[in-house]
């Protein structure tokens, strides 16, 4: 096994699976549950489920998507999208998902994350960070989708994370969602040099290298969203992932 988690990330968008770009312009890609069968053959290493529309519609987590999901995965599985409670959380659990993703209610609700963490171990709590890079220097955090300023930077709110209870950061670069064009690898290392749980990073994957590029610059692990259901100049719709050689030619031998 790699010493690097190679993640998919998948956007649900009520009960399809879409990809966005720059968190704009969701584009229908497929059934979720056709795409975890295909990456149940191809062994990968966790999967994240993100749903993009029950926070901003105000709508709690999606209990019979999650359940289907939860009974076709043979991987891990982190699921966020309208997590307010931990009712919430206590019946994602229970349906068989074995990570919860707090974005907004990290910020809005931060007691959530420490009472989620003390009742479920800090291993199961992730919290998400959509980070968007200034047009002159700088990041800001953003909430709900993409649409709130938080009000804080990704490494402060990632420092409060852990203090939180968090067991890993999620960390999206905003502006390179869907691109294909690699992770922004300062705002990687600005993040993972401030905490001490491992980063995912997130947003930008276009080529096994990239994910390389990733973790020399912090990353303990690495998520793909348009890289793993594209192919192609044209962005064909194919959901695939790298090849175990593919992936031991970038990773092989590094740790975190």
């Amino acid at each position: 096994m790699l010493a690097t988690r190679v993640m998919p990330c998948l956007l649900l968008r009520n009960s399809s699976l879409v990809k966005t770009v720059r968190f704009r312009d969701p584009s229908y890609v497929g059934d979720p549950l056709n795409a975890i069968r295909i990456y149940n053959e191809k062994e990968v290493d966790e999967l994240v489920f993100l749903d993009i529309t029950a926070t901003v519609e105000q709508k709690p987590p999606s209990f019979r998507i999650i359940a289907e999901v939860a009974t076709e995965c043979f991987m891990p599985v982190a699921y966020g999208g309208g997590i307010r409670s931990l009712a919430d959380i206590e019946r994602i659990f229970e349906l068989g998902i074995e990570k919860v993703a707090l974005n907004t209610a990290a910020i809005e609700l931060p007691d959530l994350v420490t009472e989620a963490a003390r009742q479920f171990g800090s291993q199961s709590i992730v919290v998400s960070i959509d980070a968007l890079r200034r047009r002159f220097g700088g990041y800001d955090t953003y909430t709900r989708g993409g649409r709130t300023k938080a009000g804080t930077d990704p490494v402060a709110a990632a420092r409060r994370a852990e203090t939180l209870g968090a067991g890993e950061i999620l960390l999206t670069a905003m502006h390179r969602d869907g691109t294909m064009e690699g992770y922004d690898l300062e705002l990687i290392r600005r993040v993972a040099e401030a905490v001490d749980v491992p980063v995912i990073a997130c947003g930008g994957a276009g080529r096994v290298e990239h994910f390389r590029e990733a973790v020399e610059n912090g990353a303990s692990a690495v998520a793909a969203g348009a890289m793993v259901v594209y192919h192609g100049p044209h962005r064909a719709v194919l959901i695939n992932f790298p090849s175990r050689d593919e992936l031991e030619r970038a990773l092989g031998g590094m740790t975190r």
